[in-house]
């Protein structure tokens, strides 16, 4: 029986590992423990595929994060849509961004198409696809 609690556990540990709200400095290995090993994530920027491992896509939003450029930030679904069948699950989730880059209000929107599994320790991502709203 798949337990819809635990993807919503790990999606939102997925856009809660962006937070630097309150002092808080997000890590790669924090990201990097909701992804399974080998996962495949890609960016849809100006009608092009940008393709990451996990490394890749975690580390230079780590260092935003933690440099002090982008303060106050945090993302969050809207509103989402999750399919499931046995141990796999398909998830479309729109979300919103804000915070403050250098001295100026940062927003935005987008949307996270999830492929999760549920593995022996629990549900992961198996890939990841996204865009932002222009």
């Amino acid at each position: 029986m798949v337990i819809r609690g635990t993807i919503e556990a790990l999606v939102h540990a997925f856009f809660g590992a962006f937070d630097n709200r309150d002092g808080r400095l997000p890590t790669c290995a924090e990201i990097s423990a909701l992804f399974m090993d080998g996962a495949v994530i890609l960016q849809s920027v100006q009608g092009e595929m940008k393709r990451m491992t996990v490394a890749e896509f975690a580390e230079p939003r780590v260092a935003l994060l933690t440099s002090g450029d982008l303060r106050d930030f945090h993302e969050w679904e809207t509103s989402n849509t999750t399919s499931e069948n046995g141990k796999f699950a398909v998830r479309i989730s729109a979300y919103a961004k804000s915070g403050t880059l250098g001295s100026k209000p940062y927003e935005g929107r987008g949307t996270k198409l999830f492929q999760l599994a549920h593995l022996e320790d629990g549900w992961r991502i198996v890939s990841l696809c996204w865009f932002d709203q222009e």
